[in-house]
Parts: structure tokens; C-alpha cells; sequence
């Protein structure tokens, strides 16, 4: 029940903000796409360019729109609004309240990644999405909305969101294989790389797209960085942590 009621608090919050979610999930995802895929003409793998950006885009969009879902708004609460107080009180088990904010924010990362998919069907590429493709997007997000959530227990004031994303995850956005290969990058830092989730995902997702199997060991690589990231912001919350 607690989990419904988290997921019903995101529900009325994405309905209100329908129009600004949507819009702030399109215009950065977008500009990627007419700068470096369309007004820079190259070829990447024997393919167009675009071929290789566009699941390289959906995968950081997921990222990035399930940690900032859950982040930005958790810290406030937390810091400002002091609504951890009442959680803390209510009947409401804690472990329901940490899967409600992850599963949450993994739809909302779900739905700004759509929105891309949506957008570029006017683009004959020939690319391939399926039902693997949706659960890769969809755990992605998982693991960021988890990350999200220890970042809010982790930050000591309203800047502190914003710094964690400057330092980690717009590097991680740039060089996770979304608009390169990270087999360019030398040595130890292409191994350590690639074995970060958003890099994970990009390949998976690339894979399918060109019609190519994808290791089911990229998706046990997510659900290890899920289950690790969920037990740290279990740990912050049951121990009282920074509440």
C-alpha cells in the first residue's frame, strides 16, 4: 500500500507539471540530436551517425530524467519541508517507501525516454526497439532513481544536488557510449567505463536497435548496481542518517 501511495504522489505531481516534464525530457535530448546527428554529417561503424546517437540519447535521457525526479525533490523534502519526520512516524514500512521513490522515478525516466523514441519515428533509420529495449530503459532508470535517492540523503544543503550532477552525472552522460564508443578511451579509464550502468545500457540498447543480440550479463550488471544502491539508501534511512 505504502508503494501505491508513493507512486500516486508521482502521478499527481507528473500531472500537474504534465507540460514542463515534458518539455524539460525534450529540448536537451533534442539539440543532441539536430547538432551532433543531423547538422554534423559523419559515419560511425559503417552506419550514419544517427544511427549510433539516437540510443546513446535514449539512454541518457532515462538517466537523466529518473535521478532528477527523485533527487532534487527528495532533498527538498527532506532539508525544507521536513517530511521524513512524518514518514519516519507513519505505519508505513520504509523499505515500501525507498521501492516507491525508485519505481517512481524509473517511469518518469521511462516516459522522457519515450518521448525521444516517439520523436525521432519521422527519421527513417531503421533502428529496432522492443520489449527488451523498454526493460533496459526501464531498470536504467531504477538504478539512477536509486542513486537519486542516496544522493538526497547524502547532500547537506539545496547546492549540493546540483554539484553531484555536475561531477557525475553529466560526465557520465558524455563519455558513457552515448556519442562514442567507449572502446576510444585508453586503458584502465575505457575498462572502468564501460562497466558503468549508463554504458551498459547505451550498448544494449544500441544492440537491439541494430538488430544484433545483446549478453543478458549487461542486465545483471544493472540489477547488481540497483540492489547495491538500493541497500545504501536503505542503510541511510533505517539507520536515521542525515534525517
Amino acid at each position: 500500500m505504502g508503494i501505491i501511495t508513493i507512486l500516486w504522489e508521482k502521478w499527481v505531481e507528473f500531472r500537474r507539471d504534465f507540460y514542463k516534464i515534458t518539455l524539460a525530457a525534450m529540448i536537451a535530448p533534442l539539440m543532441y540530436l539536430v547538432v551532433f546527428g543531423m547538422g554534423i554529417q559523419t559515419i560511425s561503424h559503417g552506419e550514419p551517425y544517427l544511427n549510433f546517437l539516437i540510443p546513446g540519447v535514449v539512454s541518457l535521457t532515462t538517466m537523466n530524467g529518473s535521478f532528477n525526479a527523485i533527487a532534487q525533490n527528495l532533498n527538498v523534502q527532506r532539508l525544507y519541508e521536513k517530511a521524513f519526520d512524518q514518514v519516519m512516524i507513519s505505519p508505513t514500512p520504509l523499505w515500501q517507501f525507498i521501492a516507491g521513490q525508485i519505481i517512481g522515478g524509473s517511469l518518469r525516466g521511462f516516459y522522457a525516454g519515450g518521448v525521444i523514441l516517439i520523436l525521432t519515428i519521422p527519421i527513417d533509420t531503421g533502428l529496432i526497439f522492443n520489449g527488451w529495449s523498454f526493460l533496459i530503459m526501464f531498470l536504467n532508470g531504477a538504478v539512477f532513481s536509486a542513486i537519486g535517492v542516496v544522493v538526497s540523503f547524502l547532500a547537506k544543503n539545496h547546492a549540493d544536488v546540483p554539484r553531484f550532477s555536475n561531477y557525475i552525472i553529466m560526465p557520465m552522460a558524455y563519455l558513457c557510449n552515448t556519442f562514442f564508443s567507449t572502446e576510444k578511451l585508453p586503458g584502465i579509464l575505457g575498462k572502468f567505463v564501460s562497466a558503468l550502468p549508463l554504458s551498459q545500457t547505451s550498448h544494449m540498447i544500441r544492440s537491439i536497435s541494430a538488430g544484433e543480440g545483446f549478453q543478458m550479463t549487461g542486465i545483471a550488471v544493472l540489477g547488481a548496481y540497483l540492489i547495491v544502491f538500493t541497500a545504501i539508501a536503505s542503510w541511510f534511512i533505517y539507520k536515521k542518517k542525515n534525517l
